[in-house]
């Protein structure tokens, strides 16, 4: 069990800037008088789970592991709560994305293609796109092909890697088309991966929101409530914190909400990925 005279937060270390972050963190909550401790993890399966059992009070989770522990907290009759968010987690979109001289003008032109995605577990490059296909009439599988770049399995595409794997099946010919969300589209357009005016965008998502603080049925009230309004407080201005909102992606922390998780719940259940207790039914996941 997570201690009870300090806040434990888990994280997923997708990347190894991920102990610069909460280090830098952990400094800053204590001189604000907040006793601040993390666990990390190499999945976010693991996580959860560990939020469930109160081995930690709050979790950084991605939106699909926020996905599980509500569902796992409902079927346990536990209760969960998404208390904070970066500014950057809202109203964002993917985009499946063509070569430009594709010749290719609307989803019907994909059927009998294959269409490249990032990891199976990425909401943002996989699930959600796949799942905006599903609702155009394209149905992956069938009228198309889905090659799959399993780059940072059990990180929920916070590793970029398949993304940019499935931009570069796209460039190849691999694929006749790639998902990623439409920031790194012009993050791969602005760094070469992808050459100006080399692709368009074929078909986008509606917004939709990604990753949120999720406090865990043994998370102290008290602690929780002082570690929401330190995060309210870190000013951009702060040349303190500044670096570590800048690691993180952010320019200030936006309390959470559950109401941009509702295409990502579809395409969970679409593809199968958990059933309705939040247990992994995924084919062949193992993160």
């Amino acid at each position: 069990m997570a201690a009870d005279n300090g806040l434990v937060m888990g994280a997923v270390a997708y990347d190894a800037k991920v102990v610069t972050i909460w280090e830098g963190f952990k400094t800053w909550f204590a001189g604000q008088g907040l006793d601040f401790d993390y666990v990390l993890y190499s999945n976010y399966e693991r996580q959860v789970e560990a939020l469930l059992l109160g081995e930690v009070h709050v979790a950084w989770n991605s939106p699909l592991a926020w996905v599980r522990a509500r569902r796992m907290a409902g079927a346990a009759g536990l209760d969960v709560g998404a208390v904070a968010m970066r500014d950057t987690d809202r109203d964002l979109t993917s985009v499946v994305v063509v070569r430009a001289d594709s010749g290719i003008d609307d989803v019907a032109g994909l059927a009998g293609g294959t269409v490249a995605v990032g990891a199976v577990d990425s909401p943002q490059a996989t699930l959600i796109p796949l799942s905006h296909l599903r609702s155009l009439g394209v149905v992956p599988g069938s009228d198309v092909q889905v090659l799959g770049h399993e780059i940072g399995v059990g990180k929920h595409g916070d590793h970029v890697g398949g993304e940019r794997e499935a931009a570069k099946s796209l460039l190849s010919g691999e694929a006749v088309a790639a998902c990623m969300i439409d920031g790194n589209h012009l993050l791969f357009s602005a760094e070469g991966t992808l050459p100006p005016g080399a692709t368009k965008v074929l078909t986008q998502t509606a917004i939709y929101d990604h990753c949120n603080f999720t406090a865990g049925p043994a998370a102290p009230a008290g602690l929780v409530a002082r570690f929401v309004d330190l995060l309210g407080s870190m000013s951009y201005d702060d040349s303190e914190v500044r670096p570590l909102l800048d690691l993180e992606g952010l320019k200030a922390w936006r309390p959470g909400r559950v109401s941009g998780y509702g295409l990502l719940e579809a395409a969970v259940d679409e593809s199968g990925f958990y059933d309705e207790k939040g247990n992994v039914t995924a084919s062949g996941y193992r993160p």
